[in-house]
């Protein structure tokens, strides 16, 4: 098996982002063929959870290229990046959706009632049919006896990149004119479908 190196993930996250569309992550006796990521670039970045700085719960960010950081959202899901560029410089490619290429039994047992399209179809979907969650936070995918490995994609055949808006993004970082940070490939079922961030009620007076 060959993994994808730290130098390739040392690169600024907006190289490496369409880079990742169709290569392969496997974890926990499931394969999954990315389709669809987004890009977050730290401080430069207003829809990136590292824009304020470190945190606990951001801290994995920071680590090496590479590492692996997987949140809890919404008090039910998680979901997982891929930290990108030097060691102390937050930014990372959230893994949105995949077709799952391996391992289809075990992820139709996480999922529960599914469509084989939707087993890792948005990212919450994507980290539950792979087995993701806090315990996986903070693993070096570059490391041979990491328990994740991200490997290149095939070589046959390049289709077609689309870019656009982020998904439930609101204020500045869900501008797609200014941050077009979402990538896919063209014509994938698996990709999920775009949401715009609802709008927030205001508070009462």
């Amino acid at each position: 098996m060959t993994r994808l190196s730290e130098e390739f993930f040392d690169r600024p996250v907006l190289q490496i982002a369409p880079e990742l569309l169709g290569c392969v992550v496997t974890h926990a006796g499931v394969s999954v063929r990315l389709t669809e990521v987004e890009a977050y670039d730290g401080a430069n970045d207003p829809g990136s959870h590292a824009f304020r700085g470190r945190t606990p719960r951001n801290a994995s960010m920071f680590g090496p290229a590479g590492t692996l950081y997987v949140y809890f959202t919404y008090g039910m899901h998680f979901c997982c990046n891929i930290g990108c560029g030097p060691e102390g410089i937050a930014s990372a490619v959230l893994l949105r959706a995949g077709e799952v290429m391996a391992g289809h039994d075990l992820a139709r047992q996480r999922r529960g009632r599914s469509t084989d399209r939707d087993l890792a179809r948005g990212p919450a979907r994507l980290a539950q049919a792979m087995a993701l969650g806090r315990d996986q936070d903070g693993l070096y995918t570059p490391d041979p006896d990491c328990a994740m490995s991200v490997e290149p994609r095939s070589q046959q055949g390049r289709p077609a990149v689309r870019t656009g808006p982020r998904v439930g993004l609101s204020g500045p970082g869900g501008n797609g004119a200014t941050y077009p940070w979402r990538f896919w490939l063209d014509g994938e079922t698996s990709v999920s479908a775009y949401r715009p961030a609802k709008p927030r009620r205001p508070r009462a007076t």
